[in-house]
């Protein structure tokens, strides 16, 4: 059996192409994947946001929604 040798930028170059393979053949997927992966971050901020604001009773949150409608 033979043994292949690739140096570091050999083997870096390599794992480019086929990554940049795999986006290409799976544009719909990883655009899915990037869309959920935003918004996981908006809702992480907003969240961390939340636990820094005074807290509301739930009283209160409704009167607010009631008068929207």
């Amino acid at each position: 059996m033979s043994r292949l040798s690739l140096d570091q930028t050999q083997l870096k170059e390599t794992f480019k192409k086929a990554i940049l393979e795999l986006f290409y053949e799976n544009k719909e997927e990883f655009s899915a994947l990037l869309v959920e992966i935003r918004e996981d971050i908006a809702l992480s901020k907003a969240i961390e946001e939340g636990e820094q604001t005074e807290l509301v009773d739930r009283d209160s949150i409704f009167a607010i929604l009631d008068q929207e409608s």
